[in-house]
């Protein structure tokens, strides 16, 4: 679609919090910084107020004023429109969005604006009805509420972004930068997003399909006759572990077990178990440079081949290629 223009829609005027920053300045730093030797015609960038726009860029609170030149009116006519977050509030407590941004941006798809969130800009879209029915994603920690909230979406926990095309979705940071390069790549090819990646220090392409760094240790549980042996099981991912010996040493039956487990984690025990263990190699592979065969040995997933074999299928890369995102201390406990 070429260049185009990029409309940013700033949900918080007033005091936008610090960790929200982030979100906002991707897209600004991708789209808004014209790149001549890369490119003809860059991106034209608009920073779209969803408040009144005669604001003064001052310090308030934990976070900072913006004044912007454009307004929700203004999402009209982009070829792009981007929600990068929406107000805690809006995700925690159910807080409804303006009206206003949420008619702005049914307007703006109509008129056949891609439209693209990145975090929990997804609600904002998913309150404006654009998600219905499709695959979407947002930072793991909010994939829950929203599927609660919105259940004609499919959400996806499980990956860096979702491109349905003239809808696309991200996780939370890092993700929105892979998903924003990964629209430049769509619009002015692959040459150009790579450059523009070297220029940024980042890898140049993360595939959507990669899973999301998740931690899973033990799930928050009221279950109080549960959470002894789930930590023992984690304590012992080395060793072999059958769901008959953690029903026995939480003095359970293991149909009990496997009932109580799934309804404080959502998932069974073996399933449970191999999160754990895609855990501990994750855990390994980041701060270790142990050998791939030890950290299959120590977090209990056997050979090799068969850390290979889940990672790819439940990660997305390789135990090799993980570790390459996360160099290791040459102080590494081994």
């Amino acid at each position: 679609m070429g260049a185009g223009s990029v409309a940013v829609v700033v949900t918080e005027e007033l005091a936008v919090p610090s960790w929200d920053l982030y979100e906002l300045s991707i897209p600004c730093t991708v789209f808004g910084t014209p790149q001549p030797d890369l490119a003809d015609v860059w991106y034209e960038l608009r920073l779209c107020s969803a408040e009144d726009r005669a604001q003064d860029g001052a310090v308030s609170g934990t976070g900072l004023s913006l004044r912007t030149s454009y307004g929700l009116d203004d999402l009209a006519d982009a070829d792009t429109v981007i929600v990068p977050s929406v107000p805690d509030s809006c995700v925690d407590e159910g807080t409804p969005l303006p009206p206003d941004l949420i008619t702005a941006l049914r307007g703006a798809y109509d008129a056949g604006a891609r439209m693209v969130s990145l975090c929990t800009g997804a609600f904002a879209l998913a309150e404006a009805g654009l998600l219905d029915g499709r695959r979407a994603t947002a930072h793991w920690m909010h994939t829950a509420q929203l599927a609660e909230r919105y259940p004609k979406i499919h959400v996806d926990d499980s990956v860096l972004y979702v491109d349905d095309g003239d809808v696309l979705t991200s996780a939370g940071l890092t993700a929105g930068l892979d998903l924003c390069l990964h629209l430049v790549r769509r619009d002015l090819g692959a040459h150009v997003a790579n450059q523009l990646a070297r220029r940024m220090v980042v890898p140049a392409h993360r595939p959507g399909g990669q899973a999301q760094f998740i931690d899973l240790s033990v799930p928050e549980t009221d279950d109080q006759g549960l959470a002894p042996v789930l930590e023992w099981a984690r304590a012992h991912l080395d060793q072999p572990l059958t769901v008959d010996e953690l029903a026995r040493r939480a003095a359970m039956s293991p149909r009990t077990f496997y009932r109580r487990l799934r309804a404080a984690t959502g998932t069974t025990p073996l399933r449970w178990l191999l999160e754990q263990r895609l855990g501990r190699a994750r855990m390994l592979l980041e701060s270790t440079d142990l050998p791939v065969e030890k950290v299959g040995e120590l977090s209990g997933l056997g050979t090799a081949n068969n850390l290979r074999h889940h990672f790819l299928k439940q990660v997305g890369v390789s135990p090799s290629d993980y570790r390459r995102m996360f160099p290791c201390s040459t102080a590494a406990v081994r």
